[in-house]
């Protein structure tokens, strides 16, 4: 169990000084009116009309980051895909049915969250399509592994799995 929850300590604290980065990163976007019309999503959907860069929400610097500056907006998504897949094996050694359902429903969202970045014209964009798409598929692949060892091949080999 201890190793387990260091990785996901490590995951959390890699995550934290991704996230305090890529805001600060991101905080570029008030110096840039031009960006104001395309990278301001949040600030559109509360309805808030910019008049000035303090207007921004600040969730909207992580969409400049990840469209501009990438590195840790992508350093971001691993180190949450990490303790994903931490958490995901801890269940497969604890609640393998807890574990299909966990691992087939992060993969679901990452083909969700792919498909809302298919066809960037940001190079920022493309990574997080890339990413996405690769680890969705790769997550519910694990899901289907492990169900087919725990359950299908039940009786072959009880310790396939332990």
């Amino acid at each position: 169990m201890f190793k387990y929850a260091l990785q996901i300590i490590i995951g959390i604290l890699t995550f934290m000084v991704a996230t305090y980065i890529t805001w600060y990163e991101g905080s570029a976007l008030i110096n840039n009116s031009i960006e104001w019309k395309y990278s301001t999503p949040f600030t559109k959907l509360f309805n808030i009309e910019i008049t000035t860069g303090q207007d921004i929400s600040q969730l909207d610097y992580f969409v400049y980051a990840v469209k501009f500056q990438p590195l840790f907006p992508t350093l971001m998504i691993v180190s949450i895909l990490y303790i994903l897949s931490v958490t995901g094996y801890y269940l497969i050694k604890s609640k393998s049915k807890w574990a299909i359902g966990f691992w087939g429903f992060i993969g679901f969202i990452m083909i969700l969250f792919s498909s809302l970045t298919f066809n960037s014209s940001t190079t920022g964009g493309s990574v997080f399509f890339w990413i996405t798409s690769i680890s969705g598929p790769l997550f519910i692949a694990g899901a289907v592994l492990i169900w087919l060892i725990k359950f299908k091949y039940k009786g072959s080999d009880p310790n396939l799995i332990s």
